[in-house]
């Protein structure tokens, strides 16, 4: 009997622990998460290129690393802003 899980929150940020090595060493969680996800920010996106692929999943990528980490944590909060103003408006929609 499969379990019915509530869809992902919007506006939240989700952190994904992937294997270095082993790609069978992934959590279904992990998978979970990264099925239904908008968007996938990693240090190496050439890596976690490799991961997505091997499991079936294409989603944009945003390279988040040392040197663009002022920038990209910027537009990521103002991602998640919006997808949380969003969630917002639908809740008091209903």
């Amino acid at each position: 009997m499969e379990q019915k899980l509530p869809p992902l929150t919007a506006g939240t940020l989700y952190l994904v622990a992937t294997p270095i090595g082993n790609l069978e060493d992934i959590t279904l969680r992990a998978l979970r998460v990264l099925k239904e996800c908008d968007v996938v920010a990693a240090e190496d996106t050439r890596h976690s290129g490799q991961l997505l692929k091997h499991f079936g999943l294409s989603k944009p990528m945003l390279s988040y690393f040392q040197f663009n980490e002022a920038k990209r944590s910027e537009e990521i909060i103002e991602r998640l802003r919006r997808a949380f103003a969003w969630r917002r408006c639908r809740e008091r929609a209903r």
